[in-house]
């Protein structure tokens, strides 16, 4: 009378079966279209590993070193999608159990799982009469895996047991090799040349699509610098003096000039001279802290270019500097022309952008 099984449970097969001396370990499930199935044994030493890669029973080595555990596909008939016979009297010595498991060819590519396998089982029956002696019917528990140990035959004492499993792997074959010691890719290499012409092809695998020819980065686009003040040659090699006071020396710095009248220009000035122009508010600068600053004059406060006090013109006209008449474009022409001659016009003396020397200052 066969034996039902739940995970975890065991029976022994000396008080089951007495006398069972080669036992057929019966797999089968059923499958949606497009699923492949395949049925292996690891046989396993004391440290739960497999000793050698040929100790994985599989379709591509179908029997162990010892020659105690056969594949033998689904030749059986009846139910049993593919059955492993043991030969218990003659697995080695060092071989503690033989493990069960099926997993789905090629899960992770096609996207299968055990959620579409139903009625898997597996079951111990005698290789003579055919009698069942226990079965257990897996249950795959989160639906997702890709593999699965059924269950296991394993020594005790003298006697074997069996013991229902029913652990899934998400990894596949791989996941349960990997458990047990095994490289899945080196026994298919070496056994390929000997398969039989029974054995199942591998899927074709489709050769890869060459990826798709990358464009260039775009060249950057360069961006141009912002102007520099430019530097004109020392005094040597340069016969242009300061635009504002010739005794500063050589003009040496070209500045962006806003004059009182007319549009601003590019003139020649000495450094310190430049620096004052730039740091100052247009359209003309005022001389910084500590150079004379303009005197207003008596009725038109006028700015202007800085002057001491008592160095106002005389003669009772209006004099010119030559920086404002250069500055003034169309104007300063007119100005030049006009330079020293006293105009009387009975109103308040106004000297605009007159120039006096005084100790290098302006």
């Amino acid at each position: 009378m066969s034996v039902a099984l739940t995970k975890g449970g065991n029976v022994s097969l000396g008080k089951q079966a007495p006398g069972l001396r080669v036992v057929r370990v019966g797999l089968g499930w059923t499958a949606v279209a497009g699923y492949d199935l395949d049925a292996s044994a690891l046989l396993c030493g004391a440290d739960g590993r497999v000793g050698s890669d040929q100790n994985f029973v599989f379709f591509n080595n179908l029997r162990s070193p010892d020659g105690s555990v056969r594949h033998q596909g689904g030749s059986g008939g009846g139910a049993d999608r593919e059955q492993i016979e043991v030969r218990l009297a003659e697995v080695s010595a060092d071989v503690e159990k033989i493990v069960f498991a099926v997993a789905i060819y090629d899960a992770a590519q096609r996207r299968q799982s055990f959620g579409q396998v139903r009625g898997a089982y597996v079951r111990i029956t005698d290789s003579d009469g055919g009698a069942e002696v226990a079965r257990y019917d897996v249950a795959p528990e989160a639906g997702s895996e890709t593999a699965m140990v059924f269950g296991e035959l394993y020594r005790h004492g003298a006697d074997w047991k069996f013991r229902a499993v029913g652990q899934g792997y998400a990894a596949g074959l791989a996941g349960i090799a990997a458990d047990f010691g095994v490289d899945v890719l080196q026994p298919a290499a070496a056994a390929a040349s000997s398969a039989p012409a029974s054995a199942p092809a591998p899927v074709p695998v489709k050769p890869a699509v060459p990826p798709a020819p990358v464009a260039p980065a775009a060249a950057p686009v360069p961006v141009p610098a912002l102007p520099q003040p430019q530097t004109q040659p020392g005094a040597g090699s340069s016969p242009v003096t300061c635009f504002f006071d010739p005794s500063h020396g050589a003009g040496t710095t070209v500045v962006l000039w806003s004059p009182q009248w007319g549009v601003p220009r590019q003139i020649e000035t000495c450094a310190a001279c430049a620096q004052r122009v730039q740091t100052t508010v247009p359209p003309f600068y005022t001389p910084q802290q500590g150079y004379p600053q303009p005197v207003p004059q008596q009725g038109y406060p006028q700015q202007g270019y800085p002057q001491e006090p008592g160095q106002q013109a005389q003669g009772g006209g209006r004099r010119f500097g030559a920086g404002a008449l250069i500055g003034a474009g169309a104007a300063g022409l007119v100005g030049g022309a006009l330079l020293n001659e006293a105009f009387d016009d009975d109103g308040p003396e106004v000297v605009v952008n007159n120039y006096y020397e005084d100790d290098g200052f302006f």
